[in-house]
């Protein structure tokens, strides 16, 4: 019963994150589509519509076939790590990290399959950095969380549960 709690726990916030990634997007077509860039902080930070075919940085463009099978591959790894993963409370920022990443991965998978593209729409024009979106926001910072959780909080034998190994009659015990 409290795995089962988690898992609507982590539903609840994906599909949370996904609505507000689907919100954003369609506040930005309104918008910003077809208007100049829209100035948060002078130099800094502005709202600049993009339509992206591409991933990161824009490369890989007009593969969105590649990049749907990409997600549905990654949304599956996810899947199968929440399922094994214990109900341990030392693995509820995993859940909610692999969530966000879940929820990221799906909210521009629905861009592509319905306009080919992807919506960006924030610039950080003080260092140049490529037009993003709240989606790649959920994805950047919880795989950094992660890599972090990794590293420095888990143990090595805390990710045992992911072992492909049968396990011996004396660990089942």
């Amino acid at each position: 019963m409290k795995k089962f709690k988690i898992y609507i726990i982590d539903v609840i916030f994906l599909a949370m994150l996904v609505a507000i990634d689907q919100f954003t997007k369609y506040l930005a077509v309104v918008k910003l589509k077809n208007q100049p860039a829209y100035t948060l902080i002078s130099g800094v930070l502005e709202f600049n519509y993009l339509e992206n075919k591409g991933a990161a940085f824009g490369i890989f463009q007009n593969q969105k076939i590649f990049f749907i099978l990409i997600t549905f591959v990654f949304l599956a790894a996810i899947l199968f790590v929440i399922i094994k993963m214990p109900d341990d409370k030392k693995y509820i920022k995993l859940h909610l990290f692999l969530a966000a990443i879940g929820g990221g991965a799906i909210g521009n998978m629905i861009d592509r399959l319905r306009f080919d593209y992807v919506v960006d729409y924030i610039y950080f024009s003080l260092i140049n950095f490529p037009i993003f979106n709240f989606a790649d926001i959920c994805i950047t910072i919880s795989t950094a969380a992660i890599v972090i959780l990794v590293l420095f909080i888990y143990k090595d034998n805390d990710f045992n549960f992911l072992s492909f190994k049968p396990k011996k009659f004396k660990e089942l015990k």
